[in-house]
């Protein structure tokens, strides 16, 4: 009986781990979804994807920041040493002048956790 209990509880604590990771992740389909409406107003993706008002992310993980072909940044963009992931990111996304003081970026901030995991889960697919 105490194994069945052990064993349970194994398996209720390593399901939850599991499933944070999977939230973690997000959700690209989700992510879809909000990238017209926060940044497809500046910004494309995709195999046509050209530069407007903001510069093109495709391949953006990864890539250093002011460095995207046939786009004009702010010197704070180009001289701002930071390399696109996850972290960085998600911190430019919710505040993009903290960031990057100086940046043209023009967004008030995203907070919500999970709208930024999608996001980025969204992201994450149009890689170079």
């Amino acid at each position: 009986m105490k194994n069945t209990v052990a064993l349970t509880l194994t398996l209720i604590f390593t399901a939850g781990l599991f499933s944070t990771t999977a939230d973690a992740a997000g959700d690209p389909e989700a992510g879809a979804k909000i990238f017209p409406r926060l940044c497809g107003g500046c910004h494309q993706v995709g195999e046509s994807a050209r530069p407007g008002f903001g510069p093109q992310l495709n391949g953006i993980m990864g890539r250093k920041a002011g460095t995207s072909a046939n786009y004009v940044y702010s010197d704070a963009m180009k001289n701002s040493g930071v390399t696109w992931d996850r972290d960085t990111l998600t911190a430019y996304l919710k505040d993009p002048k903290g960031v990057v003081p100086g940046t043209r970026m023009i967004f008030w901030g995203l907070s919500d956790e999970e709208k930024l995991d999608n996001l980025l889960a969204y992201l994450q697919s149009f890689a170079q």
